[in-house]
């Protein structure tokens, strides 16, 4: 999922934004904090945007969630049991769970929830595809019964990232399609939606749940107890980037989701701020999605010349990134993770831009036109790329460079119309550790031969791989078809990858409790002065 930002709106940031942090001044101040993009779409399965993903932490609860160490854990499960041939797993809720209306959270809850998710989410149309019958067992229980082996159950459902499988009222989830949005949201998390004074796009306010009952284990990463000690949120979207770092700065706002790169150096130096130094699959990595579908990109040779125009150390500095990037790091799945491995990555190693053009003569390219949409309005995509352009054209790609905000270049990058109808060769994309280091999630490896993604790869050798993964339970095996299909994907060229990097975070240091997880996590979080 990309990040953006709109540019063109700054002006209006600054003469709209201020007024509005002001509003609160009079009675007691909420914790502030300040998402990259506005809120739009409130459903966390219809929408897949990161922003609904931060908001949904808020309101909803998962049945599983993951600690600050990559660990499963029980959330709003008591726990579960699993046959000796792991095919059966019967689930228990947890006592006093209750919606935001006061209704119970029960079983029926949990599979209508689960059934919806498993129709939107790529790693949940696996799960359901492997799934015989899941049903209620009694109010507080219910059971997932497999037709095969499927190693990743908990993790499945554990999954942190978009989309995620909170749970809602079956009542909702059962009536509305996973395409469309919830009319209602009803969830059963730390905070309250307060939709009367939502004002779309530009903030969002919560209160505290006074009916949620945490786990009694100490809060870490999304798992433990989820214990609101602020009595209100705003979620606030600032359009001007250096207004969100004045605003951090002078203690208008609490948090930032993502600090100005350019303002870093000026923030480290400063006692009041504290950056985020989460790692591993907090991380983000830059890449390329290619159009396998049409030429020249049909044709591996090219593919694995536009791989070697990829100086990931060039590419972090250009962007902001040399001092939070990891331009050592050549691995599909990210260093830093559980299933991050280097086999396959020497071919990238020491990209060249001399062996981009020896490929390009090895596959007979022609000077074929590759049409190139680029995301101007992208704080983290402009930059990124400026410096694909230049190195494709120095290997000898003939590029037609078409410039767009992101969201007209998101509409046409889902179609495969040939480029004389508008169609595209090339987008430079950014992605995180949450969707990039589970290869059923990871862009150039789950989504092999589904024809559901607007790259449209598909690889025999790495069909079976991702079969076998799958399907398999121990985790030095799991390892193991990771790292050969770490190899595959990176010898296929399936989904170029282009620098990893830190985009940190920022808050306040008189805050208390922050959990630096790579999102904002804002239960645990007090202040420990006035605010």
């Amino acid at each position: 999922m990309m990040f953006t930002r709109r540019q063109g709106l700054a002006a209006a940031g600054v003469s709209l934004a201020m007024p509005r942090l002001a509003i609160a001044q009079g009675r007691e101040r909420p914790f502030r904090f300040v998402v990259n993009v506005g809120l739009q779409n409130l459903d966390p399965i219809s929408g897949p945007s990161f922003v609904t993903r931060n908001f949904a932490y808020l309101v909803f609860d998962t049945l599983v969630s993951m600690d600050g160490q990559g660990r499963y854990r029980p959330q709003m499960l008591q726990g579960w049991e699993v046959s000796a041939d792991k095919l059966t797993w019967t689930f228990r809720l947890r006592p006093g769970l209750a919606f935001h209306d006061g209704s119970p959270v029960t079983s029926e809850d949990a599979v209508a929830s689960l059934r919806r998710w498993g129709a939107r989410d790529s790693i949940g149309r696996r799960l359901l595809a492997a799934t015989a019958d899941l049903s209620t067992a009694g109010t507080d229980s219910f059971v997932l019964k497999l037709s095969r082996p499927y190693g990743g159950v908990i993790e499945a459902l554990g999954k942190p990232s978009v989309h995620v499988p909170f749970i809602m009222p079956a009542r909702i989830a059962s009536a509305t399609p996973p395409t469309q949005q919830v009319r209602e949201i009803m969830g059963s998390g730390p905070f309250v939606f307060l939709r009367e004074e939502w004002v779309p796009g530009e903030r969002t306010f919560f209160r505290r749940n006074e009916r949620y009952v945490p786990r009694d284990e100490p809060a870490d990463g999304l798992a433990g107890g989820k214990v609101a000690k602020v009595e209100r949120v705003e979620m606030i979207t600032m359009p001007d980037i250096a207004l969100r770092a004045t605003s951090l700065q002078q203690g208008e706002v609490d948090y930032l989701e993502y600090a100005p790169i350019d303002n870093l150096p000026r923030m480290r130096t400063n006692r009041n701020i504290v950056i985020s130094q989460a790692s591993g699959q907090a991380e983000m990595m830059y890449a390329v999605s290619i159009n396998h579908h049409q030429p020249p990109f049909d044709n591996v040779l090219v593919r694995r010349a536009l791989q070697q125009c990829l100086d990931r150390a060039e590419i972090l500095a250009g962007a902001g990134f040399a001092e939070v990037g990891r331009p050592d790091c050549a691995a599909m799945f990210m260093c830093g993770t559980a299933l991050g491995s280097d086999r396959g990555s020497e071919a990238i190693a020491r990209p060249s831009i001399d062996r981009a053009k020896e490929l390009l003569r090895e596959a007979g390219y022609n000077n074929e036109r590759v049409v190139l949409m680029h995301p101007v309005d992208s704080a983290l995509l402009n930059p990124f790329g400026l410096m694909l352009i230049d190195r494709m054209r120095r290997a000898g790609f003939n590029l037609d460079i078409q410039a767009s905000d992101w969201s007209s270049i998101a509409q046409r990058w889902v179609q495969r119309q040939p480029l004389d109808r508008g169609g595209w060769s090339v987008v430079p994309v950014v992605y995180t550790g949450f969707d990039m280091a589970d290869p059923l999630s990871n862009l150039g490896v789950g989504f092999n031969c589904t024809g559901n993604q607007p790259w449209g790869y598909c690889e025999a050798s790495m069909t079976p791989l991702i079969e076998r993964f799958e399907a398999e339970s121990d985790p030095a095996r799991r390892r193991e078809l990771a790292a050969e299909l770490n190899r595959v994907a990176i010898d296929r060229a399936t989904f170029p990858i282009a620098g990893q990097f830190r985009a940190p975070a920022a808050w306040r240091a008189e805050l208390r409790g922050v959990i630096d997880f790579g999102f904002p996590i804002i239960w645990n979080i007090e202040r420990g002065g006035r605010g």
